[in-house]
């Protein structure tokens, strides 16, 4: 079965990344996608941390929100089509990302301060769960689960597009308040946000020792992907539950 077949919700998996018959000296390796999602994570914090500092000191943090989500569409866009550039602009996604993640939960910290703490714990948490999951083979990545999280997720991401266009005309969606359905489809957005691991770690296994060393950039990113994704959604489903009950 060609590699073109599998397919992800993360677009850093997807067939094109994959699909190269060279025969290369230096391969992808775990210990390799371990260390640079370490470095990568480590410069998410540190932006954040300074956004913080911003806000606190009464700076309007705002356009490092707005700025980082811009910026870390521009450069996915960038990395999909210039894969040997990864390299240098998943750290620059990951300085995007902290700039969006520290001006998201700054707002969120003044009166919920614990919050992004408790979010990290939860994230980190549902991550190795995930991960224990898939090595015990608990849940086995089937083509059907595949098509599955596939869908949910491009479903979520759509209905997040369609809001933030009705957003510019003033028309706010279900999904910014704090009623049933927007608690409810933030806790499926979360669980499917958590199952794109399993299909990140299961491409890493499929192609670990096969792939060239500079794919490790290319998983790092789709690491960082579900990461930031998932904490967002639980950041935002805690601040929600928080508000009302």
């Amino acid at each position: 079965m060609s590699l073109s077949n599998y397919k992800t919700s993360n677009p850093a998996f997807t067939g094109y990344f994959w699909d190269n018959d060279e025969d290369y000296d230096s391969k992808m390796t775990v210990r390799g996608i371990f260390f640079k999602s370490l470095v990568s994570i480590a410069l998410i914090a540190i932006v954040t941390a300074y956004v913080w500092k911003l806000h606190e000191q009464a700076f309007d943090v705002s356009w490092f929100t707005y700025g980082g989500i811009i910026g870390s569409i521009i450069i996915s866009v960038t990395i999909s089509f210039k894969q040997h550039w990864a390299h240098f602009l998943v750290p620059m996604y990951a300085i995007a990302k902290g700039c969006f993640l520290g001006g998201f939960s700054s707002y969120i910290r003044v009166k919920f301060p614990e919050m992004p703490y408790q979010a990290i714990g939860v994230t980190i948490v549902t991550f190795f769960t995930m991960l224990i999951l898939y090595q015990t083979r608990l849940i086995v990545v089937t083509k059907r689960l595949r098509t599955v999280i596939v869908t949910s997720a491009a479903s979520i991401f759509l209905v997040y597009i369609v809001s933030w266009i009705l957003s510019i005309f003033g028309i706010r969606s279900f999904i910014w308040g704090t009623s049933n359905i927007a608690i409810a489809f933030n806790v499926i957005a979360a669980i499917v946000a958590s199952f794109t691991f399993l299909l990140d770690f299961d491409y890493i296994e499929r192609h670990k020792n096969r792939a060239p060393k500079y794919k490790e950039w290319f998983a790092t990113w789709g690491l960082l992907v579900s990461l930031v994704w998932l904490y967002t959604e639980v950041l935002r489903l805690m601040r929600k539950l928080a508000i009302r009950f």
